[in-house]
């Protein structure tokens, strides 16, 4: 081969590569995002799109709850309320346009889209113990974000009133502990089953009540619930709630325990005064007041008994009864000196009453009295002696007679003091066992 021919066959391969390189055709650009190419994709997936339909045979829903805030806990009512939304999602293979080769053309510059529930399959939930507007959860102006994955994600907000079973027994710093119940309405658990997102319960955005602190809030699946014999998925959110303590510790457990004290203080009220009867009955008075709107805030319930309730009630008895016994003072003090005292009530005086009403004092007040008598007895009778001429006898038997004599105005002033002993130490056991049992409470719950 001469090197004319080889020339000539290296041009020729040449003009055939620069030919074959001039027929290739450069592959198709993948397409950018704009409104056109939305409304095609958007033309192409809700063409032959079937509201009621099912994605699916079982349809997996995951459902999140966020607390925004407690708006009111009624345990009157036993009704709670709370803002916030619900976090749903799933799938729905008929709106995946991820895959670019299952589509007319690549639409994967267009991430989501944005959708209703009038045009877009959403599962029918309820709020199964809610006591307001009980019905399908729906909302046609808020938005549902449809991902290109096929998922779909819908945040239906409102106000929940939900039923609360309340427990008064620690009112007024008592816990509460509330459900919200989620539950699949019409569809089946074999055709929309239930289950909790990654996060349960959001609390983020959460804003705190000023009557009501939120201890907790938790998740836990029912299971499934029976209607009519058919099940249907559930879930339980549960929210546990502690009543803030400072303001009914001002205003109710302190006045409660300073005038239960008053109650006692009638018996230190002289009978000379004229004010034990009216003093006894403001306190009495007071008290039905203070019960009376006690239990204007709890529930008519038979359930649960409020400790304050019947702390109220007991110290109720112990104001009625005082007035009965202020009038028995009252009576004592005004009895005619010509009525003698009969011997068993200076038995019992003597034996019993004095040691209640205290030893020491009272000893040491009749002891005062006595020395006073026996002065003033001393000086008439020696004036006696000079003037009559008594024997020494006869001034020592008037002495004795005076010293041991007991008058219905002294037993009036015994029992004074020993219904104030009594009623101070009852009022203080039973004060203290009910902080301490609220406290206790309070602090361990």
């Amino acid at each position: 081969m001469t090197w004319k021919t080889l020339i000539l066959l290296i041009t020729l391969i040449a003009t055939n590569a620069a030919k074959g390189a001039k027929g290739v055709k450069p592959g198709p650009t993948k397409p950018v995002y704009s409104t056109s190419l939305e409304t095609s994709l958007r033309r192409e997936l809700f063409t032959e799109y079937e509201v009621l339909q099912r994605p699916r045979e079982n349809v997996k829903i995951s459902i999140s709850l966020t607390i925004l805030t407690v708006n009111d806990l009624n345990i009157k009512d036993q009704s709670l309320s709370i803002s916030g939304y619900l976090n749903v999602v799933w799938y729905d293979s008929r709106l995946d346009w991820s895959n670019s080769s299952a589509t007319s053309q690549d639409f994967t510059n267009v991430k989501f889209l944005f959708s209703t529930e009038e045009y877009v399959w959403r599962p029918a939930l309820i709020i199964e113990n809610s006591v307001k507007d009980i019905g399908i959860i729906n909302d046609k102006f808020i938005p549902m974000r449809i991902m290109s994955d096929g998922n779909i994600v819908w945040n239906p907000s409102g106000i929940y009133e939900v039923s609360c079973e309340s427990d008064i027994t620690y009112y007024p710093l008592d816990t509460q502990q509330c459900t919200v119940k989620i539950s699949s309405w019409s569809y089946t658990a074999a055709e929309v089953s239930l289950e909790f997102g990654n996060e349960s319960v959001d609390l983020s955005f959460y804003s705190a009540n000023g009557e009501w602190d939120l201890v907790y809030a938790s998740s836990s699946k029912s299971g499934s619930k029976s209607r009519g014999g058919i099940s249907f998925s559930s879930l339980t959110y549960t929210i546990k709630l502690q009543r803030r303590p400072m303001f009914h510790i001002i205003n109710t457990l302190f006045p409660v325990a300073l005038m239960a004290v008053l109650i006692a203080m009638v018996f230190k009220l002289p009978v000379d005064s004229g004010e034990k009867i009216g003093f006894s009955l403001t306190v009495l008075l007071a008290y039905a007041v203070y019960l009376t709107m006690i239990s204007d805030n709890i529930p008519s319930t038979s359930v649960n008994i409020c400790y304050l309730s019947i702390y109220l009630v007991f110290i109720l008895t112990l104001g009625a009864t005082s007035v009965i016994l202020t009038i028995i003072v009252l009576s004592l003090h005004f009895k005619s000196k010509e009525d003698e005292i009969p011997q068993w009530v200076k038995t019992i005086t003597n034996k019993c009453l004095l040691k209640i009403a205290g030893v020491q004092s009272c000893c040491k007040c009749c002891e005062n009295e006595k020395e006073t008598e026996v002065e003033v007895l001393s000086q008439t009778a020696l004036a006696n002696l000079k003037t009559e001429k008594k024997s020494h006898s006869q001034f020592v038997e008037a002495v004795s007679s005076m010293d041991n004599e007991l008058t219905w105005e002294k037993l009036s002033k015994i029992m004074d003091k020993v219904f104030f002993n009594i009623y101070i130490v009852m009022i203080v056991i039973v004060t203290v066992m009910l902080f301490l049992a609220i406290f206790v409470n309070y602090y361990t719950s």
